[in-house]
């Protein structure tokens, strides 16, 4: 009898070529793992969300378990080791430096510092444990495009930032009304195409952080969502000349027609083949 062959395990490790400052770690058993203490070059965040491990970091030793979030700063000496009989299960994302460094200089931190760091090196506070798992999921869904993935990780690092190391906020300016309607005219022009942060930012004169929050603000959406909606509003049109559903998709700019009806879905509140039908219906009806 042959011998059973155990199923592939899918990597635990994280990375987009679209968006090389950032990947991320998946454990859901981590009781086999020990950690010298060591160090990284990035900065590290991790939510624990099963078990319990030790925590060593500086000052901090703690025994640490689900809800907990642990900030390690670059070069910064540490461990985190299971502890217990439950599966020690847990998110990490490591931050390249130079791009969080620029996201604390558009919050208003010391532009003549390189890297700021953070006081606190763990964190039990119930938002930020829930909006970390939101960014986290949002990272590695495998059907989110990059433009999604970074709006996700600025706005999740801001709120970070705001919770634990809050700075003045910059006062809004009149000026910044056209830059965000530049910023939503390039989006809609450019609906079909994978859009960068980094084009719309450029378009509006705005550093990342501050056009998210804006954006929002102003326009009641991230700039991300905007997209989408510009998207399916293409579609829309599309779908009323009787083109059929796949090709619309992939011209609108998705990646394929799953998620082209997911998003018209979500949006139009009907799949795109029932809003095709009724278009059919009234010309007929004509």
């Amino acid at each position: 009898m042959s011998r059973s062959v155990k199923p592939a395990v899918p990597s635990p490790f994280w990375r987009d070529a679209a968006l090389p400052f950032i990947e991320a770690r998946t454990v859901d058993d981590g009781r086999t793992i020990c950690y010298a203490k060591h160090t990284h070059d990035t900065f590290s965040l991790g939510a624990v969300v099963g078990g319990t491990s030790t925590y060593v970091n500086g000052a901090t030793q703690e025994h640490i378990g689900s809800g907990a979030l642990v900030i390690i700063d670059p070069e910064q000496v540490h461990a985190c080791n299971p502890y217990g009989r439950d599966a020690w299960a847990y998110r990490m994302v490591y931050v390249d430096v130079p791009w969080l460094a620029r996201l604390q200089h558009a919050l208003g931190r010391d532009p003549n510092t390189d890297f700021h760091g953070f006081s606190q090196t763990l964190s039990v506070r119930r938002d930020l444990f829930a909006q970390f798992g939101r960014f986290y999921r949002t990272l590695v869904a495998p059907g989110v495009e990059p433009l999604g993935k970074e709006s996700a990780a600025v706005g999740f690092f801001t709120r970070l930032h705001d919770a634990l190391d809050p700075a003045a906020p910059r006062a809004p300016c009149a000026a910044d009304n056209a830059k965000l309607a530049r910023a939503a005219d390039y989006i809609a022009a450019h609906c079909r195409d994978a859009v960068t942060l980094d084009a719309i930012c450029a378009a509006a004169e705005l550093s990342p952080s501050y056009l998210i929050r804006a954006f929002n603000a102003r326009y009641g959406m991230t700039p991300h969502a905007f997209l989408i909606d510009r998207r399916v509003q293409y579609g829309r049109a599309e779908l009323r000349r009787g083109r059929p559903i796949a090709d619309v998709a992939l011209d609108a700019g998705f990646a394929d027609q799953a998620h082209f009806q997911r998003a018209f879905r979500r949006i139009a509140a009907a799949t795109p083949g029932q809003y095709r039908g009724a278009v059919g219906v009234s010309r007929t009806a004509a």
